[in-house]
């Protein structure tokens, strides 16, 4: 009976590292998804701040394709950041059923 309690509280401590660690991957892909949305604003800026050193009728055909990829990474960016905090909310659920049913890990879990 004691073998088998512990294989249980072993397996439970098992999933709740696995799931930590599927938590800490989307901690990095949200880590990566800011990074893809502020090279856009990065690009932006030093546009802006030479805009006085060019026209834009005369290099439109630059900043239309310039504007259609920061427009994509903008969508990158977010669409990485809202399923990062979607799976991360998933996870933290999974992590406190598993805390509900096994009090082994309920106090070493906050």
């Amino acid at each position: 009976m004691t073998n088998n309690k512990t294989e249980v509280n072993s397996i439970a401590i098992n999933e709740a590292q696995l799931l930590l660690a599927e938590k800490r991957t989307s901690l990095a892909v949200m880590r990566t998804g800011i990074a893809v949305l502020a090279l856009p604003l990065s690009v932006m800026s030093v546009l802006i701040a030479t805009s006085k050193y060019y026209d834009v009728l005369h290099v439109l055909y630059f900043l239309v394709p310039l504007g259609i990829l920061n427009l994509a990474l903008i969508v990158f960016g977010a669409y990485l950041i809202i399923r990062s905090i979607v799976r991360m909310r998933h996870y933290d659920r999974l992590i406190h059923e598993i805390k509900l049913k096994h009090s082994v890990i309920g106090e070493f879990i906050d």
